[in-house]
Order: structure tokens, then sequence, then C-alpha cells
């Protein structure tokens, strides 16, 4: 499975299949559909019918929502029709959205279990991951780790974790706007929602942000670092900064002014991030 050097990521409720259409247009690798898709993964399924080229993953699959054999059957439905485009993951989600949370790890075990035992293979399906344990667990039993809402110095220890060989994808936002206030008013409420789930504070107090740094939406600094802006070619560079710490694929979410919905934005976003990326040469 070919995954190319850059993504993009969005919500599945944003997504269409035209606009997979122009990330594949533009030379793109992937196509990742995130905000927990729906176990028959039929959004998924729309958009490689309108596609030829382009991988389309999950980021992510939630564990707590989609019986593993709900998914294993996706994944068959969609590997026989599309082959290798197709690339299941799946993840633990948050405490704060699951009443049943309870022992995420041994969940991840058995669930990666029961995809084992409906034939999806490792090489098939990649594991959300931030802290070394299921890091080291996504490079045992998924083809790799997709990381989400983390910095560069996260994807450098998160490589070191893997070691060589499984896949890295990272998610990195992006703000297409050179002016540092307006885009940080744009990236924090964004932002905002995941300080509040645990399991990313704890992450980035990991790398060393403080107490401070994660309390009240997020510092500037962490804004800055969550979510990369300036003109095309500097988000580009900070794609770039991941690649070079260690990851095989990085893949942007655009915020836009308008919000999630503003498909005309984010469509000129990942226009102008492709064009300084030179995708098409």
């Amino acid at each position: 499975m070919e995954l190319g050097r850059y993504g993009i990521w969005i919500r599945k409720q944003d997504v269409s299949p035209d606009f997979a259409r122009q990330v594949e247009e533009l030379g793109y690798g992937t196509l990742w559909v995130g905000a927990s898709p729906g176990g028959d993964l039929a959004e998924v399924e729309a958009l490689l019918a309108a596609t030829d080229r382009i991988v389309v993953a999950t980021g992510v699959v939630n564990m707590w929502a989609t019986p593993a054999a709900e998914a294993a059957a996706a994944h068959h439905r969609l590997a026989d029709r599309f082959g290798a485009r197709f690339l299941l993951g799946v993840g633990i989600g948050h405490r704060e959205s699951t009443a049943e949370y309870r022992t995420p790890y041994a969940t991840i075990v058995d669930y990666l279990d029961e995809l084992d035992e409906a034939g999806v293979p490792a090489s098939g399906r990649v594991l959300a991951a931030l802290g070394p344990r299921v890091l080291r667990l996504s490079g045992e039993r998924a083809v790799g780790a997709h990381p989400y809402f983390t910095t560069p110095e996260h994807t450098r220890l998160a490589r070191e974790t893997l070691g060589t060989g499984p896949l890295l994808a990272p998610e990195q936002k992006v703000v297409l706007d050179t002016d540092p206030r307006r885009a940080r008013e744009l990236a924090r409420p964004t932002a905002a929602y995941y300080l509040e789930r645990v399991n990313y504070r704890r992450n980035l107090q990991r790398l060393g942000w403080s107490d401070a740094d994660v309390a009240g939406g997020g510092s500037d600094a962490l804004i800055d670092a969550l979510a990369r802006h300036g003109d095309a070619q500097t988000l580009a560079a900070g794609l770039d900064e991941h690649l070079a710490a260690g990851a095989d694929h990085v893949c942007a979410q655009v915020l836009t002014p308008g919000g999630d919905g503003d498909e005309a934005a984010r469509s000129a976003g990942v226009r102008a991030l492709a064009e300084a990326l030179r995708l098409s040469s």
C-alpha cells in the first residue's frame, strides 16, 4: 500500500466525492476520513468509487462504537472491491465520550484479536496511538501508528518507540493565514475541544508542555505548534518537519475561517498547499 508522503485529513461529515477527486488530482497520496466514520463505511466506499488512485483511510473507526466483526466485514468488502486503496484505521477514542470506557489497553488488544480472527491482516490496518505502550502495539499488531493532535517532537519520540519499519503517519493541523492573532483565533476552538480530552493533555505534558500551556484553550505557543499557520510555503515546511522527525507520511487537516463546513476555503487551502509541496511536479 502506497500512502505517499502527504495526505489530507477531513471529518466524515465534511468530505464529498468531489473533494476526494480534487485531493487525488492535486497529487496527495491518501485521504483520511476522521471523526469516527460509521461501521459500514458507506461514505468511505463512495469516496473510493469516485477516485482511481488515492488511498482512503479511516482516521479512525471507534472501537467502542463499531464492533470488530462489523469493521472486519467492511474491510473485506472494500478490500475486495478496491484492493490496497483502503486502509482501516481503528482507535480507542476518548473516555469523556464513552460511558463504557475502561481498561483501554485490554480493549484494544481484544479488538485486534477479533480482527485477526476475522481475517483482517495487520498490513491492512493502522492504529491510533499516542503513548509508548500503544505505539509499540501498533508496530506489533498493525502496519503502524496514526497519531493525532501531535507535534514533530512527538513524531520523533514515536519513531524512536516504533523503531524502523512500522508506518508512522501523524496528523498536523494547518491554517493558511499569515496573521498570527487571526490564525490562533481560528485554531483555538478546535484545539480547546481536544485539550479537554485527558489522553491528549497527558500526551502533550509528556512532551514537556506545562499545565498552563494546556489550560484555557491552549497557550499561544502550544496553538502555534498544534496548528501551524502562515503562507503555503510555511505550512509545507511544517509538514516536512514531521518527515524529518521520522514520519513516513503526514496528513494535513486544513482549518478554515468559515468553520469545518467551509468547503470552498478548504479546497483553496489544499490546492495552495499542494502547490507549495510541488505534488504535481
